[in-house]
């Protein structure tokens, strides 16, 4: 287990430090105090600083290192992961992957891959206060089904503003359907709205 020991004025600025460069939050580690502050003789003789040892017990990019390794392993797909936090966001990006284990994890329209995404945030994120946001990614694979998206909602718009009938994508999980009502938001003549229920729920393009 990582840990460091932090001298500052109070306890509470030793700690701050000690989180701050372990990069955790609060609740992922275990203080130790090891000497108390104390102000001495008038303030100023023998006056001694807080001293903590802080310990991380419960570490985010530890956790989906692993989670991501075993789920791997698990599915017979040789692949390599990098996670990054940053905030309060966790960024895994995997790599290292052939073509064909590549659309075994991605999936149907990437369902797979948002399914390791929505299992990893809830591992992530039990028993937490604070909120960790979690990206699954691989190479690059979310970026381009935007702009797929993106491309397809332009698409339909104008087709619907030529037939002046509303066109019906195919179902889409919620991140995709947001990304076609910002793609359109602006564009004139047509407004987007979604329709049905969950898993089946899809955007309608209707002209106006």
């Amino acid at each position: 287990m990582r840990s460091v020991v932090k001298v500052s004025k109070t306890i509470e600025d030793a700690i701050e430090e000690a989180v701050r460069e372990l990069g955790v939050d609060r609740e992922d580690v275990y203080t130790e105090i090891v000497e108390e502050p104390s102000k001495g003789l008038f303030g100023l003789i023998g006056a001694k600083d807080a001293k903590v040892k802080v310990t991380v017990v419960s570490d985010p990019v530890e956790i989906a290192e692993n989670f991501i390794d075993m789920l791997m392993n698990s599915m017979g797909i040789s692949a390599r992961s990098s996670v990054k936090r940053k905030n309060s966001t966790l960024y895994v990006d995997i790599d290292d992957i052939s073509s064909t284990d590549m659309g075994i994890l991605i999936g149907r329209r990437g369902n797979t891959l948002d399914a390791v995404q929505y299992l990893l945030s809830l591992i992530i994120n039990k028993d937490r206060e604070n909120y960790i946001k979690v990206l699954v990614d691989t190479k690059g694979y979310r970026k381009k089904r935007e702009e797929t998206l993106i491309r397809l909602a332009h698409k339909m718009a104008d087709k619907a503003k030529y037939s002046k009938r509303p066109v019906r994508l195919e179902p889409m999980n919620p991140y995709e359907r947001r990304i076609i009502h910002s793609a359109l938001q602006n564009v004139e003549g047509v407004t987007t709205h979604s329709e049905g229920e969950e898993p089946y729920r899809r955007v309608v393009i209707e002209s106006n």
